[in-house]
């Protein structure tokens, strides 16, 4: 049950958002998860390492699960998909930041490029619609 303000407004927007705000969101989750992950390796707390880029893995492999094998595009990022989750690892196994920068710093391009496509086609769409 879910009782606070924010988990329900949470809720609510996962359930309205069309997927490209969905994918975003999911971008947006790694992102802030693996920066938290760093953060504890800054504060030599290694639970707060594991988890957090434990969670940005996980996203990741949602990405990578999800992804539309009929399109080329997948193709190419199934692979990145699965180097940023290796990012992650070595990073965790390491408590070494260097790892999972590098795998934000492909989250945040990738990022932009699907926001930049989603305002492509929503101006088509109003074009067209």
């Amino acid at each position: 049950m879910i009782t606070s303000p924010y988990d329900k407004y949470r809720q609510s927007s996962v359930q309205t958002s069309s997927p490209s705000q969905l994918l975003l969101m999911l971008f947006d989750g790694a992102i802030r998860f693996a920066k938290t992950g760093i953060e504890g390796i800054d504060e030599h707390d290694f639970e707060k390492v594991s988890t957090f880029l434990g969670k940005a893995q996980t996203i990741v492999n949602e990405l990578l699960t999800t992804l539309d094998r009929k399109y080329d595009v997948a193709k190419t990022l199934a692979p990145l998909y699965e180097y940023i989750n290796y990012l992650f690892i070595q990073s965790n196994i390491k408590k070494s930041k260097a790892e999972a920068e590098e795998a934000i710093g492909y989250l945040v391009d990738l990022r932009q490029t699907f926001a930049q496509a989603a305002k492509m086609t929503a101006g088509q769409d109003l074009q067209h619609g």
